[in-house]
């Protein structure tokens, strides 16, 4: 089987963006002219971004969406092509592309301005569906958990993930093998009072294994062990010397930390990694320029961390 016939260990599924990105020494007020000390152009989208990670990190990875017939689709497909993920469930339908202007000041303020774009929504076809089925896992985010309701009428059981860091209606968690939202976004959720109490409501609501990103705080997780108790591991934030910007680091946390459940790790090693992946990111400008590939981060990690590990689901 050759290489663009064989299937991805991931598939992303969801929304793909263009980012015209600019530093600048404060934010405009109305009228006024303000020259940037640095700029660039560079993909985004939640579940994109999280494919560029796994890509990075040598994790076979598709991203399944949608892009515009025009010259902002070629850029968001060339530059998921280039990074290595496989673009074939990228399609191109008529109609404008999303992009984003987004400008960054030097005390971390940021102002975004979308432009979403005409595309119709994203639906199951059967080659989609073929190829998640395939898959090890499925990792969405608010505009691929569209798919979820029509694969679970399909009986399709690969593992799914759900960056739940945007609003995502109607979003339920039985039977959810991963659900990845913010800490501020799983508080406004569950309206419990603490983290914890948080991360324990979605446990109870179905997910298998709920992780919580909190910032330079780092990351969260819970689960049941095979007695039925709750367990919760927090793992620290990893400082960064340099920091650029922390646009899309959360998309990278998400797909760092699918390459290490993909890999079998634990779940402690698993946030390590993707905590360590999403510092590393925030030193670039934009969200992916600053990935680090696999062994950039082996070389990031402490000495004696564990490296091997076995390819596998989770």
């Amino acid at each position: 089987m050759t290489d663009a016939l064989r299937p991805p260990l991931v598939v992303c599924a969801g929304h793909a963006t263009l980012d015209a990105i600019l530093a600048v020494p404060r934010l405009p007020r109305p009228d006024e002219r303000v020259e940037a000390t640095e700029g660039a152009l560079a993909g985004g989208g939640p579940a994109a971004t999280a494919a560029v990670t796994l890509a990075r990190l040598g994790i076979p990875v598709a991203f399944a969406g949608r892009v515009g017939d025009d010259a902002t689709g070629d850029l968001i497909r060339g530059g998921l092509a280039d990074e290595g993920v496989d673009v074939s469930l990228l399609d191109t339908v008529r109609g404008t592309s999303p992009f984003t202007a987004v400008l960054l000041d030097p005390d971390g303020g940021r102002a975004l301005v979308p432009a979403p774009g005409s595309l119709a929504d994203l639906v199951l076809s059967p080659r989609l569906t073929e190829r998640i089925a395939g898959a090890a896992w499925l990792h969405v985010d608010h505009v691929g958990a569209a798919l979820l309701p029509e694969l679970r009428a399909a009986g399709i059981t690969t593992p799914v993930s759900v960056d739940g860091g945007n609003p995502i209606d109607g979003l339920t968690l039985d039977g959810l093998a991963l659900y990845a939202p913010t800490a501020s976004a799983l508080l406004a959720r569950t309206g419990a009072r603490s983290l914890d109490d948080a991360l324990g409501a979605a446990i109870e609501e179905g997910a298998l294994i709920v992780v919580a990103t909190d910032g330079a705080n780092g990351s969260v997780a819970a689960w049941r062990d095979p007695h039925g108790a709750l367990r919760v591991e927090r793992v620290a934030g990893v400082p960064v010397d340099g920091l650029v910007s922390t646009l899309g680091a959360g998309d990278v946390f998400h797909g760092a930390l699918l390459a290490a459940l993909v890999e079998q790790r634990p779940i402690g090693e698993a946030l390590r990694r993707a905590n360590t992946v999403a510092a590393a990111s925030t030193r670039g400008i934009d969200g992916r320029s600053a990935i680090p590939d696999r062994a950039a981060l082996e070389g990031m990690l402490p000495a004696g961390s564990p490296v091997a590990a076995r390819a596998g689901t989770a």
